[in-house]
């Protein structure tokens, strides 16, 4: 028997709706699947790190052989008033945040000339981040301006807060950088 590519095909459609109908839901089965793979896991609650609209997560672990907790699914909140289950593409990918292979593990130093970055720890890091702005500051703080009025500002660093910073947060970051005599804040509230 000769079957062309048009029959064939026709054949395998109606097979599929033909065994959504005797029982076979796709949907089901992925359900199904999901459900087996969650089965046992203890729910946590928590909120979207990414911006400041306050999407509620829910989280599901699960004990490893080790006794290390493992991470196994992120969804939106369902009974959540802010976002009732639904998620933006940023908070859709928060389980990313935690579990993936190219996540950063410790800070990174490239000195000057090198072309590899290499791991370093927190405390070089912050150092590091210290001399950098005191460097920063020293060069370009501005005592005076041009009619002679006191002025005291640091114009070669500026500051731009986070989304996802909650008002306290906000307040002590605006309060160290005017500190500094920083002039330029930003504030990255926009989603």
């Amino acid at each position: 028997m000769d079957v062309t590519r048009r029959q064939f095909l026709g054949a395998a459609v109606t097979g599929a709706f033909g065994g959504s109908t005797l029982g076979f839901d796709v949907a089901k089965a992925t359900s199904v699947k999901r459900r087996l793979r969650l089965e046992g896991a203890s729910i946590s609650h928590s909120v979207c790190p990414y911006c400041a609209v306050g999407c509620a997560l829910v989280a599901y672990t699960r004990k490893a052989e080790g006794g290390k907790v493992e991470l196994l699914q992120i969804e939106g909140d369902p009974d959540s008033p802010v976002n009732e289950g639904r998620l933006c593409p940023k908070g859709a990918t928060a389980l990313q945040l935690a579990v993936s292979r190219r996540r950063v593990a410790s800070p990174m130093h490239r000195a000057a000339g090198a072309t590899e970055w290499r791991p370093v720890s927190w405390d070089f890091a912050l150092d590091r981040l210290a001399q950098n702005i005191k460097a920063a500051r020293d060069r370009t703080f501005v005592t005076t301006d041009a009619n002679g009025n006191v002025v005291n500002r640091c114009e070669g660093i500026a500051f731009a807060g986070g989304a996802a910073f909650s008002s306290e947060e906000g307040y002590l970051a605006t309060k160290l950088m005017r500190g500094l005599g920083l002039v330029h804040l930003e504030q990255q509230a926009r989603v």
